[in-house]
């Protein structure tokens, strides 16, 4: 046992209220209780549930429907297995149901109801049929692709894979000559109402016209080459009125062509790239100019042809692809042949009036009104192709997990976030070490700290203890199960509080120097030094040091300092060649021998510069020196006393050549260097040419 229908649902697209029944169907085991199936009064899906035609479905898949003339009955075929089903519109119920023995791609109504059918099987046949069932079955030379009646002549005309389009008389019940096209195949004909003009489109993209009473051709242009598509096929023709005609590319593109005129009036795309299966002009009461209603397999767009303005579009549920769809004449329901067992129906106000056979539609559409309806942009991420580019979802234009809308496309919003979190995977990753961060240090904020003061001696020795106290306390915590960590620790703050060091935060003697040579001996990786030595000097680059450059001191003084920070790393020891550097300039020489920055002066606007240069240039004497501008020194001095000139004199003629010193940079000579006392040629003190006691 098994109930059928669904709920009515409202949706906006456009500002236009699209009004659905969504499928339910759900079956109840044959061996449950009467009880059980009873309880189904309080069940509240099958209470609202809401279905406009009983049994309106298929197995598997819906190919094609249609409505009769007189709008009494709707046809339609599907599969699984090939069947045909005819529904009474006014008692809303099923029929007539038939099986073929092939699949039915095209079906043509020969009559003002459902007693005289044409339908054209992928076995080459035509099969037709009459209230009472098959009639009669015939074969065409090739495979046929679409079918037209011709009312007038009584001739099906049949297009297929050939030039030729077969023509069949019913009266006289027999094959007429074909009508040749110049085109290779043929995918689809239509007919005018009006004029009786016959339109062939072929797989070409060429569109050509014949007149049925001299049974020539008229006339023949390329269609869809205006589009840009030359190498698409026309998959779509429709007439309206007596001039205009409307032609579908497989490329996704309707063109309207005025039959006067060789060029497209307009030219619409629907963005989906997938062939335009169908084209209907619908006139209603509500408009005086008709409406174009095209589909493609996945929406169908309803659109303004004098303006080219979109007024609303329809997609299935899931995704589904549309196979066809068929619109009740002047009113604002249609039908869609979908690859799912489901056909739904959709109402559109605003398109047209509810049929008088589901006139109720109207009442129900009145009562949703009052609550509240969703819209096509619920759970949907709105991207350009730009970003489908960035976000590696290009491929997936066409199908159904991108609808184009616009200039852009809707994405589901789980697809995007997933695309989003592969692309941008370290940007994430990063700001979930930042989260951590944050959340770590508003703990640290939480917890109740001791707040000490630092001594006014050495203050940041003991900003560095504190620092270094709090890291030990947390790691300790971090590792409190780990039985093999070290025990060992280094200066904390209970120095500060022993006696015996209390004078190293309270004598001024005691301060730290950070720029003496003792210092900076035993920390050398501090910072300072190697700035002032990439500030004031160049690298003197050797054949075997061609690619030495600044950034190696700061590479070598970050690796050193990670040595002395991180115990846990084994730092890699690098053997490095001694470095030569040159000083820039005198300028930067004693800078560097004061041990000054000139970072902030070389940073100052050339105005500013050039105003302290020019105070700079009134003779200010400190200590014997007068400065001067650009760097210029001016310094007296007084000649030292005899003694000490004779020791530099000795010192000079023991020596062969004028070296350069060091004693420039504030830097003391190494001794050691001197004081060999071998056989060799040296130029130093000790190294004369005289005979001494040395190694044999």
């Amino acid at each position: 046992m098994a109930y059928q229908g669904g709920t009515l649902k409202s949706t906006s697209i456009n500002g236009v209220k699209v009004y659905t029944i969504a499928s339910q169907h759900r079956s109840l085991a044959t061996w449950l209780s009467a009880k059980k199936v009873k309880s189904l009064r309080k069940n509240k899906d099958y209470m609202r549930r809401v279905e406009l035609i009983q049994e309106l479905r298929f197995e598997v898949a819906t190919k094609k429907i249609k409505f009769t003339p007189d709008g009494q009955y709707l046809i339609a075929t599907g599969t699984y297995k090939p069947k045909v089903k005819v529904y009474e519109l006014g008692q809303l119920s099923l029929k007539v149901e038939r099986v073929f023995d092939a699949d039915i791609i095209d079906f043509e109504i020969l009559d003002e109801d459902y007693s005289k059918l044409a339908f054209l099987c992928d076995d080459r046949s035509i099969c037709l049929h009459a209230k009472y069932g098959k009639h009669y079955s015939l074969r065409i030379p090739r495979m046929g692709r679409d079918m037209e009646y011709d009312c007038w002549s009584c001739d099906l005309l049949c297009a297929a894979s050939s030039p030729d389009l077969y023509r069949i008389n019913l009266e006289q019940g027999r094959f007429l000559a074909p009508l040749s096209t110049q085109s290779p195949a043929l995918n689809v004909v239509s007919r005018s109402k009006i004029h009786g003009l016959v339109a062939c489109g072929g797989d070409d993209g060429a569109v050509e016209c014949f007149d049925m009473r001299t049974r020539s051709s008229v006339g023949r242009i390329n269609a869809v080459a205006p589009a840009g598509d030359a190498d698409e096929e026309v998959t779509a023709l429709e007439f309206e009125g007596t001039y205009n005609l409307a032609v579908g590319s497989s490329g996704g593109k309707i063109l309207l062509y005025d039959l006067r005129s060789s060029s497209p009036t307009i030219i619409k795309d629907h963005m989906y790239g997938s062939k335009i299966l169908d084209i209907k002009w619908h006139r209603t009461l509500n408009s005086e100019q008709p409406k174009l209603i095209t589909t493609d397999q996945h929406i169908v767009r309803i659109w303004d042809p004098a303006t080219g303005e979109g007024m609303t579009s329809i997609e299935p549920e899931a995704g589904t692809t549309i196979n066809d769809i068929c619109v009740f004449k002047d009113s604002g329901l249609m039908f869609l042949a979908l690859d799912s067992s489901h056909i739904p129906p959709y109402f559109l106000p605003a398109l047209g009036p509810a049929p008088k056979w589901c006139s109720y539609l109207e009442n129900l559409t009145e009562e949703l009104e009052e609550s509240g309806q969703t819209t096509i942009y619920d759970h949907f991420k709105f991207l350009t192709k730009q970003d489908l580019e960035r976000l590696n979802l290009a491929h997936y234009i066409g199908t159904d997990y991108v609808r184009a809308y616009l200039h852009g496309y809707f994405i589901d919003n789980r697809l995007y976030k997933k695309a989003q979190s592969q692309v941008d995977a370290f940007e994430y990753e990063s700001y979930i070490e930042q989260r951590k961060q944050e959340k770590l240090e508003a703990e640290r904020a939480s917890r109740i700290t001791i707040k000490r003061k630092l001594p006014k001696v050495n203050r940041g020795l003991a900003a560095r203890l504190l620092e270094n106290e709090e890291a030990e306390a947390e790691t300790e915590t971090r590792d409190a199960d780990d039985k093999k960590k070290s025990k060992k620790k280094g200066l904390t703050t209970e120095i500060l509080k022993d006696e015996r060091f209390a004078a190293m935060f309270e004598n001024k003697d005691f301060q730290i120097n950070e720029f003496s040579q003792e210092y900076l001996a035993l920390h050398p990786a501090s910072k300072k030094p190697q700035s002032l030595v990439s500030e004031h000097f160049d690298p003197i680059m050797g054949d075997d040091d061609k690619n030495f450059s600044d950034s190696d001191v700061s590479m070598e003084s970050q690796s050193s300092e990670d040595e002395i920070h991180d115990g846990k790393d084994n730092a890699r020891k690098k053997s490095r060649a001694p470095r030569l550097y040159e000083v820039k300039d005198e300028r930067h020489a004693e800078a560097f021998a004061n041990r000054v920055s000139l970072a902030k002066e070389d940073a100052l606007p050339l105005g500013e510069r050039v105003a302290a240069l020019e105070a700079a240039q009134t003779s200010r004497v400190v200590d014997d020196i007068k400065f001067g501008p650009g760097g210029s020194r001016e310094i007296s001095f007084k000649s030292r006393s005899s003694a000490k000139y004779k020791e530099d004199e000795e010192a000079k003629d023991s020596s062969r050549g004028k070296r350069r010193g060091v004693q420039s940079l504030g830097l003391k000579p190494d001794r050691s260097l001197f004081r060999g006392r071998g056989r060799g040629r040296g130029r130093g003190r000790g190294h004369g040419r005289g005979r001494g006691r040395g190694w044999r």
